[in-house]
């Protein structure tokens, strides 16, 4: 799948029907007064968010979106019939903004979740409407009104509890396809993960949390280098990030790689930096003790809460599970209690 989290488009309601010029014609009836009946109204274009899409893909190849117009009224005053509604399905976290403007109209976060993008124009008047004691045969009707046209963009932020950060190679993804039924592309090279990759992690029967682990992070990256800020917005709405810091190249190389993802993430957008983060210290199975002792006293002098990790032999994986399942609790009541949305 090539993944695409970004897509300008164009779309155009229907025109309004024009109004109708008609006059009675009936048996006995001389001089038929007006009967022209009104154009249908045009049809609205709407953007649906739907749960089984994850991706812009589609609309790489379409980008202009037109609803059908109203039809034209009719004599014996019959209304135009209104033109079909366009519906446009983007995938849930779809973010809206008017390209003219620069301002975010919609945030598409909820399966089914409507938002009218274009709507339809008005159709006209038909002359019955025109008939006055003093104009008793008006010949002429309205032209229906135009429908609404925009340029849209749109960008597609992913739905996450925990959002996975880390250089490449920090072994991000081994995590995520221990902890879930997600299987993303795992190996001994650098940038193995090319698109984001969403796991539901289970905690019981009832009770689970999305993690997003997103293509590793290099220097640079906030400017646009390696993979730029193509996927850095997909973390912008989780509730924790994890950072996966790999200890086995000793403890110096980790505070770097460590710096330079915080220097990363505060540089996309400083806001990042406010949120809860967990530092899972990674591949201790091959790591020198004293050098990850090393690392670990270095993140408690800042306060940082870090935890020792094997995503490949699982070793402290259930235990740091639960204590992001903590955080993720803890953002759900306060969500909740404020009447937003949980996401």
């Amino acid at each position: 799948m090539n993944f695409v989290d970004e897509a300008e488009i164009y779309v155009k309601a229907g025109d309004g029907g024009p109004g109708a010029v008609s006059f009675r014609r009936e048996k006995y009836v001389p001089k038929g007064g007006p009967d022209g009946g009104d154009g249908g109204k045009g049809g609205d274009v709407v953007l649906l968010a739907d749960s089984g899409l994850n991706t812009l893909q589609p609309f790489r190849h379409k980008r202009r979106f037109v609803a059908e117009s109203g039809k034209a009224g009719r004599g014996k005053k019959m209304h135009g019939r209104s033109g079909r509604d366009l519906i446009i399905k983007v995938p849930l976290g779809t973010v809206v903004i008017d390209k003219d403007t620069g301002l975010v109209v919609a945030d598409l976060t909820e399966p089914g979740q409507r938002w009218i993008a274009a709507r339809g124009g008005v159709g006209g008047k038909g002359n019955a409407r025109f008939a006055t004691s003093t104009n008793q045969a008006p010949r002429y009707s309205q032209e229906g009104k135009k429908g609404q046209e925009r340029n849209l963009k749109l960008e597609l932020k992913l739905l996450a509890d925990v959002g996975l950060v880390g250089a490449p190679n920090a072994g991000k993804s081994t995590l995520l396809s221990r902890v879930s039924a997600a299987r993303p592309k795992i190996a001994d090279y650098p940038f193995t993960t090319l698109v984001p990759q969403l796991g539901v992690v289970e905690i019981s029967d009832d009770e689970s949390f999305v993690m997003a682990d997103i293509p590793g992070l290099i220097e640079g990256a906030h400017t646009g280098v390696g993979m730029g800020t193509d996927f850095l917005r997909h973390i912008e709405r989780t509730a924790v990030l994890l950072h996966v810091l790999d200890v086995s190249g000793g403890a110096e190389e980790a505070k770097k790689q460590f710096r330079m993802i915080q220097d990363e993430l505060s540089g996309f957008n400083e806001e990042l930096t406010a949120k809860p983060v967990v530092v899972a210290l990674n591949k201790i199975d091959i790591a020198d003790e004293g050098e990850v002792a090393k690392v670990m006293a270095w993140l408690e002098e800042m306060g940082l809460p870090a935890m020792m990790i094997s995503a490949y032999t699982g070793q402290g994986v259930d235990r740091l599970i639960k204590t992001l399942w903590g955080y993720v609790c803890k953002s759900r009541e306060a969500t909740s209690e404020n009447g937003q949305e949980t996401i």
